[in-house]
């Protein structure tokens, strides 16, 4: 009976020492839901509230998926502010930490006050400070009250959007301060 010969390992005892991609086998990739796609689909996003069947989307759709999301749907007013009370309880040690940077914008990073505000100039979430100040310009060139002297509804929209400014430059302001 032929006896077996050790073979010696690279791993000095210690298999986590193992380089990674040293094993054979097929790894299974589960490609993304959305149709047409080929990109690997390794972000999980609910097929509906409270729902535990998820859409594997790859980021850019995963991404493009969540951007019309309503985590607040079907609630009345009341409801809404009591569960953004709580999730700004449980988030709030992230909040604490937003003054290292660690975040950029368009990543959630933006407060809501911000990201109503750049609804209120019509602008994406990934706004960098540029594209706000010019999209302010343009839309407070067509209602300023010089332009429109004595009409209430332009000097309205002039306010909101100078308000919208306001806030977007407080923040952006606040993020060069920091870093």
């Amino acid at each position: 009976m032929p006896v077996a010969k050790a073979r010696r390992s690279n791993d000095w005892g210690f298999p986590r020492w193992r380089g990674y991609g040293s094993s054979r086998e097929a790894t299974n990739v589960r490609i993304c839901d959305r149709h047409s796609c080929d990109e690997p689909g390794d972000c999980p996003a609910p097929k509906a509230p409270n729902s535990p069947d998820r859409w594997y989307f790859c980021q850019k759709h995963a991404a493009e998926y969540n951007s019309k999301w309503d985590y607040f749907e079907g609630l009345d007013k009341a409801e809404k502010e009591e569960r953004a009370k709580a999730e700004r309880q449980e988030s709030s040690g992230y909040a604490e930490a937003s003054h290292y940077g660690w975040a950029g914008s368009g990543d959630g990073s933006r407060s809501a006050d911000e990201m109503r505000a750049l609804d209120v100039l019509e602008l994406e979430a990934d706004a960098d400070f540029v594209m706000i100040k010019k999209a302010w310009r343009e839309k407070a060139k067509t209602v300023h009250p010089d332009v429109k002297p004595g009409d209430k509804a332009a000097a309205a929209e002039f306010q909101k959007l100078q308000l919208a400014y306001e806030v977007l430059k407080t923040a952006e302001e606040r993020r060069e301060w920091r870093g």
